[in-house]
């Protein structure tokens, strides 16, 4: 499916080693494509990177030229490698300090009583020249904004939170629809040829597919098309399904259960 030109675009960072090692298992592409897709905002990339300066400095300059808005997770905590903050202040040629106002959610977080904020804790206070807060709702610690950069927590549930303050921020597109069907004990090569021809037809529209389950168990390919062109969507999504009988037919040869059903509608 070509990028609609009128629609916004996106690119998200993922910082951290333990992304990397496999210690820890990203949850935020998946939060933020779900977000940005239902705002209408096509993410065309994402990078997965260390806790390395020169690299999160590097990447962050080269994607947010390329794309409307670029969101980074991770790095933005109380500990020695949490070096994002650092890192976006020095990509945008800006200052970096402890500001008061984010000092006070800090401290309203935990009562008013600085006593339980120790040396490493400040350091979540301290935001580059300029930039304005992201509230976050579930632990208090606020990430930032600079610009087309949104500077979030790496921790899913409180970036996830984060994302309540940012979406009023962002210009929204127009939203991309889907159809699927589910093929059971239709092999994925069966129905490459359908998808095939559909694809020349509709060089506008994305078509997927994805195989589930294994043989001898149930198994069998959910077909998607997308698009944002309903009328185009529609047709496609209607010769499928008038495809459909005949490659299931093939499939019961040697799979007699084989069938096909239209899934809820995804708009």
């Amino acid at each position: 499916m070509t990028v609609n030109t009128e629609n916004p675009t996106a690119a998200v960072i993922i910082i951290g080693d333990e992304i990397l090692s496999g210690r820890t298992q990203d949850t935020n592409v998946n939060t933020l494509a779900k977000f940005l897709g239902a705002l209408g905002i096509d993410l065309i990339e994402v990078r997965m990177i260390h806790d390395d300066a020169p690299q999160i400095v590097r990447t962050l300059n080269e994607l947010r030229s390329a794309a409307d808005y670029v969101f980074t997770t991770g790095g933005i905590g109380p500990t020695h490698d949490d070096i994002t903050a650092d890192c976006v202040a020095q990509a945008f040629g800006l200052s970096i300090a402890e500001r008061e106002d984010a000092l006070k959610i800090l401290l309203d977080r935990y009562g008013g009583d600085a006593r339980l904020l120790n040396a490493n804790s400040r350091r979540m206070a301290r935001i580059p020249e300029g930039a304005s807060l992201i509230l976050n709702p579930v632990s208090g610690a606020p990430g930032f904004q600079i610009e087309n950069v949104f500077v979030m927590a790496g921790v899913p549930r409180i970036m996830a939170g984060m994302l309540n303050d940012v979406a009023p921020r962002l210009r929204q597109g127009e939203q991309v629809q889907a159809r699927t069907v589910k093929a059971t004990y239709v092999p994925e090569s069966l129905a490459a040829d359908i998808l095939s021809a559909l694809d020349k037809h509709y060089p506008d529209l994305s078509l997927g597919s994805y195989p589930f389950g294994i043989f001898p168990d149930e198994f069998g390919t959910q077909l998607v098309i997308r698009g944002r062109n309903r009328e185009a969507l529609d047709e496609a999504f209607k010769a499928l399904l008038d495809g459909l009988p005949a490659v299931v037919e093939k499939a019961r040869e040697r799979f007699p259960e084989a069938r096909f059903e239209e899934l809820v509608t995804q708009d």
